[in-house]
């Protein structure tokens, strides 16, 4: 996930330091990401689903004894705190999704998915303090697996001049020459 100065100066907008803490400030003011607007998004998903439960509900109370509405109230209210555990469970993997999909993209993974897969998931997910976990567990795959990630070196296997200077003649003479070919002329 890029930031927003990162995006900014890839189209040749610059902030000046001085500035950039003002203008961090109002975008987040201003601004949601889209790891917000799901979770938003999620939550009234949730309350709408909730809502047509009940409605639903209560249409087929019309005409119905007591006990039995008793009986319906339980059920309901026990489907209610399922759903509702659902969806803390969906918020929670979300928030999850969205600090480790950071990690990575900062961390210089080349490919998200390759990463993940080297990565315990599920410990990371029960962990308490998810962001550092997760910081080094990725640090240990980085450590393990550095293909994996950019490498800050310019160059990773430079080659040097092997000291063969006594090579002559141009490689096209060489060429005609082995295809039977006249030397060229100037």
């Amino acid at each position: 996930m890029k930031s927003i100065f990162d995006i900014l100066t890839e189209i040749g907008v610059e902030i000046p330091e001085e500035k950039k803490g003002d203008f961090d400030k109002a975008f987040k003011a201003n601004y949601k990401t889209v790891a917000e607007v799901d979770k938003i998004t999620a939550a009234r998903d949730n309350y709408k689903s909730q809502l047509e439960t009940a409605q639903t509900a209560l249409k087929e109370f019309d005409g119905v004894d007591v006990k039995d509405l008793q009986d319906k109230i339980n059920s309901l209210t026990a489907d209610l705190e399922k759903k509702d555990t659902e969806y803390n469970q969906k918020v929670a993997d979300m928030e999850f999704n969205s600090v480790l999909d950071g990690a990575i993209t900062s961390s210089g993974a080349k490919n998200a998915k390759a990463v993940k897969a080297l990565l315990d998931l599920e410990t990371l997910k029960a962990s308490k303090n998810q962001a550092d976990d997760i910081k080094t567990a990725l640090e240990t795959v980085k450590s393990e697996n550095d293909y994996m990630f950019e490498s800050k070196e310019p160059i990773k296997n430079p080659v040097k001049d092997t000291g063969n200077t006594g090579i002559t003649g141009g490689g096209t003479e060489t060429l005609r020459a082995a295809m039977g070919l006249p030397p060229e002329k100037d």
